[in-house]
């Protein structure tokens, strides 16, 4: 059951209330949801869901989830002490198409968040997992000179042919990773020396440590 996409704001925080404190068997139950066994199989699965309560649109990967409202939504799986379990997904890597830091995707997805913790470790069953209450963020002038310098870096070494050589490692706030069902998803790139070759499509994703400081807010 797809509910309707907020239209304001103060609509959105509604939703949002209404979220806090819900477990996710009691949001499948509400919204008619199957849940599955495990995530093995239903990757995404969880983020479908907050997706389907809060009224986001299918869109594409340029545009935030609530595109009437410009506002991303982003699902953070935490422990019981709110610290991220895993780095966040922001976007796939736009290799050789944007040379601006305010034109990429990684600005447009992260300029205003809803973010939505969800208590997930371990030993908690899937349908136990409780959410915690949401957190609705902007992107401040100080975080977005890290980002931004983080985004430059990056994509400085992609379009100079270092790809093969880009490691988790490389970045303060944003990193790079493989984003791919499997190694042998591939597309074509040229190397440093001019070569053509071939590369894993990438991924930008936020460190663990950045998400943590606002679970923590």
């Amino acid at each position: 059951m797809q509910k309707f996409m907020p239209q304001t704001i103060d609509e959105l925080q509604e939703r949002c209330k209404a979220l806090a404190g819900r477990s996710l068997a009691d949001l499948s139950q509400e919204l008619n949801v199957s849940i599955p066994e495990n995530l093995l199989h239903a990757k995404g699965w969880v983020g479908q869901l907050i997706e389907t309560f809060l009224g986001c649109s299918a869109n594409s990967k340029a545009l935030p989830d609530f595109p009437n409202l410009g506002i991303e939504l982003k699902t953070i799986p935490i422990n019981r002490n709110y610290k991220p379990l895993e780095s966040t997904y922001v976007c796939t890597v736009q290799a050789n198409t944007c040379t601006h830091w305010r034109d990429s995707w990684v600005y447009n997805k992260l300029r205003h968040v809803l973010w939505v913790p969800i208590f997930s470790d371990p030993d908690l069953a899937l349908k136990d997992r409780k959410i915690a209450s949401p957190i609705l963020w902007q992107m401040d002038p100080e975080t977005e000179a890290t980002l931004r310098t983080d985004w430059e870096e990056l994509m400085e070494m992609l379009q100079l042919g270092f790809g093969k050589k880009l490691s988790a490692k490389f970045g303060t706030y944003l990193h790079i990773r493989p984003k791919a069902a499997n190694s042998d998803v591939l597309q074509d790139y040229i190397d440093e020396a001019g070569n053509k070759t071939k590369i894993v499509p990438k991924g930008f994703y936020l460190r663990a440590a950045f998400t943590e400081q606002l679970c923590k807010t």
